[in-house]
């Protein structure tokens, strides 16, 4: 089966969904994702950037016909992209296009966590086996430091700058403390910036401790099996947390 699999949204929501999207992987699996998440993509048979593909003109202009074309090829398209969109899914209809819509977000009323979320709406259309525990594989050695991403995608989510570095400074009576930030996030000085997120990955998979927020870049060290102590405070780790048996959540509170 040729089988395309469309998944938006952040670091975060790429790395909860990866079990998900390997239960898709058979014949042939391509991704259509963030360009930021492309490079995370390594299960796939292929892997772009979902601005570069035009997918976003259907149901707002006339669909080239080269797109059509290319969505034609596949037997199945799962998508997350366009389920809250009729005119998208009207179009795609129209087209006779073979798309299976899925719900973006879980319930945070339902208990469940985000990965399992994910998973189970894939059951229906493909075989799923595993632990449902997102995975990267960095073959590097562990070494002697500990990294620090005292951000996220929103402020709220942030345990203050001033407390991470008092942590800081007690840690480094143990090892070397090394910070690290994305390319969008506030000045730091000290920071490792690396903007391919799997070279970032693999850097990650070198420290021996990681600690951060409820954050992309703390699902992606969690992800290669960094060990990880993730800080909770707004939302609700009981859906969001990374998984893995390395990591530990702590809630703190504003």
């Amino acid at each position: 089966m040729q089988r395309l699999a469309i998944r938006p949204g952040g670091i975060g929501d790429f790395i909860v969904s990866l079990p998900a999207l390997e239960c898709l992987g058979g014949d042939s699996l391509e991704v259509w994702t963030t360009a930021r998440n492309v490079p995370l993509a390594r299960f796939a048979s292929r892997a772009r950037d979902i601005g570069s593909t035009g997918i976003d003109l259907l149901g707002v202009a006339e669909p080239p016909s080269r797109l059509i074309g290319e969505l034609g090829r596949f037997d199945q398209i799962v998508s997350w992209y366009g389920a809250n969109r009729p005119d998208f899914r009207d179009c795609v209809h129209r087209l006779g296009l073979p798309f299976v819509f899925l719900r973006t977000l879980p319930d945070e009323n339902a208990g469940i966590h985000a990965t399992d979320f994910y998973r189970e709406q894939v059951r229906a259309i493909a075989d799923c086996a595993g632990d449902g525990i997102p995975r990267l594989r960095c073959d590097v050695p562990r070494e002697n430091f500990a990294v620090i991403h005292p951000f996220s995608g929103s402020a709220k989510k942030n345990w203050p700058l001033e407390k991470y570095r008092a942590l800081a400074r007690r840690l480094e009576r143990i090892m070397p403390v090394r910070w690290c930030a994305g390319p969008e996030d506030p000045p730091l000085a000290e920071a490792v910036r690396i903007d391919d997120l799997y070279e970032l990955a693999c850097w990650l998979a070198r420290a021996r401790l990681y600690l951060g927020n409820d954050s992309g870049i703390t699902h992606l060290a969690a992800a290669v099996g960094t060990p990880v102590l993730a800080l909770f405070g707004p939302s609700d780790p009981a859906v969001w947390s990374p998984r893995g048996e390395h990591v530990r959540v702590g809630r703190w509170r504003g």
